[in-house]
């Protein structure tokens, strides 16, 4: 067999195996023979190869059987099925508020943190202790996001939180290793492996189709293997456990047929409007296409929304078309079920077979169908572009990958287990002073980048590798403790000049360092109490200045009577600000003008006057034609035992006891503790007392206004207008 010219390719399928013989010819291609046979046995599960003994005899039975028209086959190209791959979605913040912009190399590190996110999120589905258990076959970046918000980008941006939500997919190491030792038994070496997705791609839409943004779906007989294409490569691959059995099994249910002709007749209903079938008891029934459909559309139904439910989850959107093949895409109304529900036109969702295949010739005993698609792809991409091992060495550890794509220093770094969320430095250890009250968080210095060496030279995350290269990844230092000054956070210390009493004062605020007096140069530690305070109200002011004795004189003045203290604001002292009134406890702005009245030493009668307290009980009389006033004390106030009168200085703190005499009216008697009566020399020694021109006794109350007189008649006169014989009564 001509080596350079003839090309043997298996596709290992979970109902059957395929063999092909592709002959190349100056970049043409040709399918010179093909053999199919079934498992006896299930001994493929989701892709993997789970009896490999059953795998390799039919893997022998296939070449056996070729080698009898072709000659010897030594080396053959497979692929890792499709269904195989696992994919899973992931997201990854950093926060990088006070660091400077984000570069690509801070998005790439992103990155590769969520795919490894996603990588153990797949290992632990599927019980697998150790994530680098996986191949990562490719990601793409769904959104990117900068505090909270969508972002087309993030490279030059700043803010406090990034994140990005990535879809990834990974291959199961265990795949291909059983996939070569079934090929190993078979006595068969593995001339070039590809991914099943990736060959039916490779042979339908060529790398200048792959800016478009399509999906490939491979419809087999257990799964739906899915592939999308978009801004000039394979982004997402996944698939669906649901394929062209379940459609043959509701037809076989529909119309008691056994499996392969349900298998025939589905064929049929593709270019026949009824077909005639003849069921397991001998009967035969001609059923019209439409009848049918609608008999199994629940099948139908479910395995289009399968498949575009998994088209949405891989590429967040509708594709802008849809390109079926394997033996599955045969099913009846299955084109327009998945355009249906991804609101795409009929003419964007179309089957696609070998003639479809640019540059391919095909034998006339090969059967032309779909279902080759994924068969003739391997071939040709396996030859094109083969997917192969690699080996590196990632501080000095061997590691060997899977080559589904240019590989790069991140990959290496993934697929040898280092965790990409600690090669970055930790941040150094924040403090938290309080500043006037608040606390402030200081951040310490950022974390280091990680040093990357790629045979001896620095590297970056995304730089190219090859098989052989040394790569020493080394964690990037920690950041610093934060170090900080007073005056780092008080950048312009306040000051203010007032005039006080016609004399210009400047205040300047006051730096405080757990209450005691610091400079801007003191150094801070985790909960220090900073303060920086300039005086603002009056009160404040004068405080700070020294000026005391003012501040006094602002205080209310306190006296204590009986016990009880009392404040008298009208003889207090008072503060005006710009010639009007105010308290002590106003603000006080830059440029105010003070003035300050001392406050009096008032008298004991204006205390009273302010209590309202009546200490000497007057009423106005005539006495003998003459205006005079008669008093008594009625409240006596005392300090310190001694009694004060009216004209006594009363002290700020004074302790005063005040006693209260009952009230009554004055008598005509009450006159002689004020007035000296003179008796005449001609009188009889006898007087008489007048009230307003009427007799009275000594006890007669009076009034104030009265007019009164003490009257004593000359002997033998008597009183003009005077009734005397009263005086005997």
């Amino acid at each position: 067999m001509d080596k350079q010219k003839k090309l043997f390719a298996l596709d290992i399928g979970t109902r059957s195996v395929v063999g092909i013989i592709l002959e190349e010819h100056k970049g043409q291609y040709h399918a010179e023979d093909i053999v199919v046979k079934e498992h006896t046995e299930r001994a493929m599960l989701d892709g993997q190869i789970h009896d490999v003994l059953a795998v390799s005899k039919i893997i022998t039975e296939i070449k056996d059987e070729l080698e009898i028209k072709h000659g010897p086959l030594k080396k053959v190209c497979v692929a890792a099925a499709g269904r195989a791959l696992k994919t899973e979605r992931a997201k990854a913040s950093i926060n990088f508020k006070g660091k400077p912009m984000m570069q690509k190399e801070d998005i790439l590190h992103l990155e590769l943190s969520a795919v490894q996110q996603a990588q153990a999120m797949v290992a632990d589905k599927h019980e697998l202790e150790k994530s680098y258990y996986y191949y990562c076959v490719g990601y793409s970046v769904l959104y990117y996001r900068l505090d909270g918000e969508e972002i087309g980008n993030l490279i030059d941006q700043q803010g406090d939180e990034a994140s990005v939500e990535i879809i990834a997919t990974f291959l199961p190491k265990v795949v291909v290793e059983s996939l070569i030792s079934a090929l190993q038994r078979a006595k068969l070496e593995m001339e070039a492996l590809t991914l099943e997705p990736i060959a039916a791609i490779n042979v339908l839409i060529p790398p200048s189709m792959r800016r478009l943004n399509v999906a490939l779906v491979d419809v087999g007989a257990g799964t739906s293997d899915i592939a999308i294409t978009d801004m000039g490569t394979v982004i997402a691959y996944g698939m669906v456990p649901i394929a062209g059995d379940e459609v043959t099994e509701a037809i076989s249910d529909q119309l008691l047929l056994d499996f392969p002709l349900a298998e025939k007749a589905k064929r049929d209903l593709l270019i026949n409007n009824s077909i005639k079938v003849t069921d397991i008891l001998g009967f035969e029934t001609e059923i019209g296409k439409d009848e049918l459909i609608t008999q199994i559309s629940p099948v139908l139904d479910r395995l289009a929304d399968a498949i575009c439910h998994e088209i949405l989850n891989l590429n967040n959107r509708a594709p802008k078309a849809v390109m079926l093949v394997g033996g599955g895409s045969l099913t009846p109304e299955l084109p327009e079920k998945i355009a249906s529900k991804l609101s795409l036109p009929e003419n964007r969702v179309a089957i696609r077979g070998i003639e479809a295949i640019n540059g391919l010739t095909v034998s006339r005993t090969i059967d032309k169908g779909p279902e080759l698609v994924t068969p003739i792809g391997i071939a040709i991409a396996a030859k094109k572009s083969p997917v192969q091992y690699c080996t590196v060495y990632v501080n000095e550890q061997p590691v060997r990958l899977f080559e589904v794509k240019k590989l790069t220093v991140g990959d290496c770094l993934l697929a040898s287990g280092t965790k990409m969320k600690n090669l970055y430095g930790k941040p150094g250890l924040a403090i938290i002073v309080q500043l006037n009250g608040q606390n402030i968080t200081i951040p310490g210095s950022h974390g280091e980048a990680p040093i990357i060496i790629k045979n001896g030279s620095p590297s970056a995350l995304d730089e190219k590798v090859a098989s052989g290269d040394v790569i020493t990844v080394e964690r990037g230092r920690d950041g610093q403790p934060a170090e900080v000054r007073m005056g780092d956070l008080i950048d312009d210390i306040p000051a203010k000049t007032i005039t006080i009493n016609n004399k210009v004062y400047p205040i300047k605020a006051k730096l405080t360092f757990n209450e005691k007096p610091a400079a801007t140069n003191q150094i801070l530690s985790d909960h220090d109490r900073i303060g920086c305070r300039i005086p603002e109200t009056a009160a404040e002011v004068l405080h700070a200045l020294g000026l005391n004795d003012l501040l006094k004189e602002l205080k209310p003045f306190r006296i204590n009577m009986n016990g009880k203290e009392t404040f008298l604001p009208r003889v207090s002292g008072k503060i005006f600000r710009n010639g009007i009134e105010i308290k002590p406890h106003n603000m006080i702005e830059h440029g105010d003008n003070l003035i300050i009245e001392r406050r009096k030493a008032p008298t004991l009668i204006e205390i009273a006057e302010l209590k309202q307290l009546m200490l000497i009980q007057k009423i106005p009389v005539m006495f003998n034609g003459k205006r005079i006033e008669l008093s008594r004390t009625v409240t006596e106030v005392h300090r310190a035992g001694k009694a004060l009168f009216e004209t006594d200085t009363i002290y700020d703190g004074d302790v005063l006891t005040v006693t209260h005499k009952k009230l009554g009216p004055f008598m005509f008697q009450d006159l002689f503790g004020i007035v000296e009566i003179d008796m005449p020399k001609d009188s009889a020694g006898t007087f008489l007392l007048l009230k307003n021109g009427e007799k009275t006794t000594f006890y007669e109350p009076i009034e104030p206004g009265d007019d009164l007189k003490i009257v004593w008649p000359a002997i033998n006169k008597k009183i003009p207008n005077m009734d005397l014989s009263s005086e005997n009564k």
